[in-house]
Formats: structure tokens, C-alpha cells, sequence
């Protein structure tokens, strides 16, 4: 009986997360035809397709400005934002899932700060170091964070008894404000250059390329794999550390594996991106009244539920507002106030009990 309720439940899961992907296909074509030049639904898939394929005949009628706003303008820089949504949600059902406190993702844990003064770090020192100098940076930025924070929190090695989640959250509020005042030193010796910084902290995607694309499809396709993979023991972590070590799971090797894999997936996001806050706390509170707290559903989900959440923000501020609003701020003002009231809510059940 409880072998057929858990079958049903993850092919439920199945059509969930196919109507999803359906959802995030069309989301990206419709974006891809929105913005000032006005592109058909039909003509968006013809461009992409004879791309693709090499069919230019599919193409020939149409002007030739149209496949290169849809391939080298609009595409790279909506799959990037998938790609970064994609990343941040699963970084946050992991820190939610360890620390077991629905307030946790890399934004409040101080993670995408540590990122951010890496990546702050990159541009103003090490302009012309290439390609791969701001995501090292940023990564590094996030994982000596991580550290200092688990450090501040627990004063111990990495392990679920050894973290208690609601000072590591003080910890990431404390850190987060001490790198921010860092970043704005950063800015205030920056010069000519202080203008750049500002736009990247506000979090835009403006001007990406296939090549940010291809590092977050790469960045993001592993880390995903490596925490689905141990998913299953992080459902078991939830239950604390005597019930894992008792079916055998090494809870501290565990743990750290999830936290350093998911703090380098939400380093590459801020590194291309900039900060774009809260994604991490929303998608996996919206996506558990769908899948329920199993990760090996829950985290899938998010994943292409965090996708559609930042397509669609991104396609909000690009093509919908008069003015292009840096998404990092409507992410804020849509997160914030949903923070507050999962805050109040917890309080609220803490006091009752």
C-alpha cells in the first residue's frame, strides 16, 4: 500500500514537473518576441529552429534584423535568466532543507554578499584577468562566507547537530551588513568605474552572451545533479543526526558537499547576474504545496519553477515597464514583504506551541 501511495505521488510529480517545462518553453518564446521590436509568436520559433537546424530556408521571408535580436539578443539573455533562476531556487531548497527553516536561502545566509564582494573585488582590481576571473572571485567570495558564518554560528565543523539555524541566519544578517559596507568602499574608491559596480549589485541581464550562458548551463547542470543526487539523505538529515547515522549517511560530509555545491551554484548566479534576492526563499515555499517536503520531488520542481519565476520577472522589467527596472530590485520588492510574512508566521506557531 505505502509502495503504491509513493508511485502515485512521484507520477503526479512527473506531470507537474513536464507542465512546467511546457510552461518554461513557451515563457521563453513569448519573451524572446517581446520588447521594442515587436517579433510573432510563430516567426520565434521558425528563427530559433532554422538556427538550430541550418534550415534557412525557414527563415528566408523574414528580415534578417529578427533572427539577430532573437539569437544574439533576447535568447542569451533569457536562458541566462533561467538558468540563474533555476540556480538560486535549488540553492535555497538546500539551505532550507539542512538548516530546516523556511527563512534560509543565500541571500539571507550572507551567501550572495560574500559572492557579490568577490565578484566587486574582480572588476575593480582585476579588470582585464578574463573570462573566468569573476565567477573564481565570486565563488570564492561565497565559500569564505559560508565558512564564517557556519564559524559565528556553531564554532564548529560542518554538521547538522552543529548548526542551529537561527544563529546562522543572525550570522548571514551580520556578515551580509559587514560585506555591504565593504562593497560600499569598494564603490567609493571605484572612481569612473563606481557606475558599473552599482548596475551589476542591482542585478540586470543586459548585454549577456552564449558564453555566460554556456558557464551557468554547465555550473548550474552540476551542481543540480550532485544535489539531487544526495537528496535522498537530505531528507533523512531532516530528521536529525541520530536517524542518519543510524542508516549509515555521513552527516558532516554530507552537509558540507550540499553547502559547498549549492554556495558555488549561487556564486556563478551572482556572478553573472549580480544580487537578485529572495528567488531562493519564494520558489521552494510555492513549490511544497505542490510536491509536499521531499526533496527528490522538491528539488526538481524548484529548479524549473525558479526558471519561470525569473523569465518572467526579467520579461516584466525588459518589456512590460516603460522603464527597465534593475530585476534585482522587483525581486526585492516582491521577496521582501513575503519574507517578512513567513517571518511573522513562524512567530506566530512558535508562540502557540
Amino acid at each position: 500500500m505505502a509502495q503504491r501511495i509513493k508511485t502515485s505521488l512521484y507520477r503526479h510529480t512527473a506531470w507537474k514537473l513536464l507542465l512546467l517545462l511546457a510552461v518554461l518553453a513557451v515563457a521563453i518564446l513569448i519573451s524572446a518576441g517581446m520588447g521594442y521590436l515587436k517579433i510573432g509568436f510563430y516567426d520565434v520559433v521558425n528563427i530559433i529552429v532554422a538556427s538550430v537546424t541550418g534550415n534557412s530556408e525557414r527563415i528566408k521571408d523574414l528580415e534578417e534584423v529578427f533572427r539577430v535580436v532573437v539569437m544574439d539578443v533576447r535568447l542569451p539573455r533569457i536562458l541566462s535568466a533561467v538558468m540563474v533562476g533555476a540556480g538560486l531556487a535549488v540553492s535555497g531548497c538546500v539551505y532550507q532543507g539542512i538548516l530546516l527553516n523556511p527563512l534560509a536561502d543565500p541571500y539571507t545566509l550572507g551567501i550572495s554578499a560574500g559572492a557579490a564582494f568577490g565578484a566587486s573585488l574582480a572588476f575593480l582590481f582585476f579588470p582585464e584577468a578574463g573570462l573566468y576571473a569573476i565567477p573564481c572571485f565570486a565563488f570564492s567570495g561565497a565559500v569564505v562566507t559560508l565558512f564564517v558564518v557556519a564559524w559565528l554560528s556553531s564554532g564548529k565543523t560542518f554538521s547538522r547537530d552543529g548548526l542551529s539555524s537561527n544563529s546562522l541566519i543572525l550570522s548571514g544578517i551580520i556578515v551580509g551588513s559587514i560585506l555591504s559596507a565593504g562593497i560600499s568602499f569598494l564603490k567609493y574608491i571605484a572612481d569612473e568605474e563606481v557606475s558599473v559596480i552599482i548596475f551589476w549589485l542591482m542585478g540586470s541581464f543586459a548585454s549577456k552572451t552564449w558564453t555566460d550562458v554556456w558557464i551557468l548551463l554547465m555550473i548550474v547542470s552540476m551542481g543540480s545533479l550532485i544535489v539531487y543526487f544526495y537528496s535522498r539523505d537530505l531528507n533523512v538529515i531532516a530528521l536529525g543526526g541520530r536517524m542518519a547515522s543510524t542508516l549509515g549517511i555521513n552527516t558532516g560530509r554530507v552537509t558540507m558537499i550540499l553547502l559547498i555545491t549549492s554556495s558555488l551554484v549561487a556564486a556563478v548566479c551572482v556572478s553573472v547576474s549580480g544580487i537578485i534576492g529572495f528567488v531562493g526563499l519564494l520558489v521552494p515555499h510555492m513549490i511544497r504545496s505542490m510536491t509536499g517536503p521531499d526533496n527528490t520531488r522538491l528539488i526538481p520542481v524548484s529548479l524549473v519553477a525558479g526558471g519561470i519565476l525569473l523569465v518572467t520577472a526579467d520579461t516584466i522589467t525588459r518589456a512590460v515597464l516603460p522603464v527597465e527596472v534593475p530585476i534585482g530590485v522587483l525581486t526585492a520588492l516582491i521577496g521582501g514583504p513575503f519574507f517578512c510574512y513567513v517571518f511573522r508566521r513562524n512567530h506566530l506557531r512558535n508562540r502557540g506551541k
